[in-house]
C-alpha cells in the first residue's frame, strides 16, 4: 500500500527537519509521501518544508486564503496520492515511531486506526489537571451527544490511520479541530481500533489550544448532531418530556387539592403517571426506527430509566419543599435537572 502522511502546519518551521527525519526511519520498507498542508506561516514553514523534498518525499501545499486544522486535513486528502493516510501534527507530540502500529492495524483488517491516549497503555504528558479536565470533558461530551461514537475512547484524536475508501466521497465539512469525529460520523467503515499512544510534550511552537477552539468543538458537536439527527430526537424527547410534566403536576395537584394527599407521597403516583405517558410517546414517536428490543425490554429499561430520574426529582423536591419552596415549583426543578439523565439513558440502553 502506498502510505500519504498528512501534516497540518502552521508555525512548525523548527519541528520539520527532526519530524521528516522520524518519519523515514518509522517508514522504512513503506512506499510513502509527506503532504504539508500550510495555512501561509508566517515563520516560513511551507518554505523550509519545500527545502527538504530534496532529500524526503515532501509534496507541499501553501494555502494563502483557507485557514484552520481540518480544512487542511481535507486538502491534504485530496491532494493525496496514497491508499492509506495518515493523519497527524507537527509538533512532535504524535511520535512517528506509533505509526506503523497504525498501519499494522490497518494492514490486519481494520478501516480506521486511532493513536489513542485513553486505551490501556495510552496517556499523556505534564498535562495540567484543567487541561486534562478540558480533553476528557470534550470526549464525554461528543460520546453521550452522538452515540454512534460512544464506544470509541478517544474520538477527538488527532493523530489516526484510515483506509482512503473511508473518507471518499464523504461530506466533510467540520468545524475547529476534530476532523477524527467528523470522519467518524460521516465516513464509510465498518472497524475501528486504537493503539495506545503518550501524546509528547510539544518541542516548539505555541499551543492552538484556546477559547475559540472550544466553542468551534461544540459548534461542532452541534451540527454533527444534526446531520445524525439527534438533534431532532432530543427536541421529540423535549416535547414529549413536556407533555409529561403537564402529566405529573396536573396529577399533583389534583392528588393535593382534591384528594388531600401529602404533598411528598402525592408526588410519587404522579410521578409514575408521567412515566408511561413518557415511555408511549417515545416509543411511538422519538425512537421509533430503534425499536430494536422486544416491548418489554424496552419498558423495562425505561422505567429503570424513568426511576433513576425519578429519584433525582424526588429527592430535589423533597429538599426544596423542606426548605420552604412552593411544591408545584420545587416539582418543576427536580423534573429539569433529571431531564438529561433520563434522556441519556434511554438514549444509550433503553433505545439503544
Amino acid at each position: 500500500m502506498k502510505v500519504s502522511v498528512i501534516i497540518p502546519t502552521y508555525n512548525e518551521r523548527d519541528n520539520l527537519e527532526e519530524l521528516f527525519e522520524r518519519i523515514d526511519g518509522a517508514l522504512k520498507g513503506y512506499d510513502y509521501e509527506i503532504v504539508v498542508v500550510d495555512d501561509d506561516s508566517p515563520d516560513g514553514t511551507w518554505e523550509f518544508a519545500r527545502s527538504l523534498a530534496g532529500e524526503y518525499p515532501v509534496k507541499v501545499i501553501r494555502r494563502t486564503e483557507e485557514k484552520g486544522l481540518s480544512s487542511a486535513v481535507i486538502r491534504g486528502f485530496k491532494e493525496a496520492a496514497g491508499t492509506v493516510f495518515v493523519v497527524m501534527d507537527a509538533d512532535l507530540q504524535h511520535p512517528p515511531e506509533v505509526v506503523p502500529e497504525l498501519l499494522n492495524a490497518i494492514e490486519k483488517g481494520a478501516d480506521i486506526a486511532i493513536a489513542s491516549r485513553y486505551v490501556p497503555g495510552g496517556g499523556v504528558k505534564n498535562w495540567y489537571w484543567y487541561r486534562k479536565l478540558i480533553s476528557k470533558g470534550a470526549i464525554m461530551i461528543g460520546r453521550l451527544a452522538l452515540p454512534k461514537i460512544r464506544d470509541v475512547k478517544d474520538p477527538v484524536s488527532g493523530f489516526f490511520a484510515l483506509r482512503r475508501d473511508v473518507v471518499e466521497g464523504a461530506k466533510l465539512n467540520p468545524i475547529g479541530f476534530k476532523i477524527l469525529m467528523e470522519i467518524l460520523i460521516k465516513g464509510r467503515y465498518k472497524e475501528v481500533t486504537e493503539v495506545p499512544f503518550t501524546f509528547g510534550l510539544r518541542h516548539a511552537g505555541e499551543s492552538k489550544l484556546g477559547t475559540k477552539t472550544m466553542v468551534n468543538y461544540l459548534k461542532h458537536v452541534y451540527r454533527l448532531m444534526r446531520w445524525e439527527g439527534e438533534l431532532d430526537r432530543l427536541i421529540k424527547f423535549t416535547l414529549v418530556g413536556l407533555s409529561g410534566v403537564v402529566v405529573n403536576e396536573g396529577f399533583l395537584w389534583a392528588f393535593v387539592n382534591f384528594l388531600g394527599w401529602d404533598k411528598i407521597l402525592a408526588n410519587i403516583p404522579a410521578t409514575e403517571l408521567a412515566i408511561l405517558n413518557n415511555f408511549t410517546w417515545n416509543d411511538l414517536w422519538t425512537f421509533r426506527d430503534l425499536q430494536r428490543k422486544p416491548l418489554w425490554k424496552r419498558i423495562a429499561t425505561f422505567h429503570v430509566a424513568a426511576l433513576t430520574g425519578a429519584l433525582v426529582q424526588w429527592v430535589i423536591y423533597v429538599g426544596l419543599v423542606y426548605l420552604g419552596m412552593n411544591y408545584l415549583v420545587a416539582n418543576l426543578i427536580g423534573i429539569v435537572v433529571s431531564f438529561v439523565v433520563r434522556f441519556l439513558v434511554n438514549r444509550h440502553v433503553t433505545w439503544g
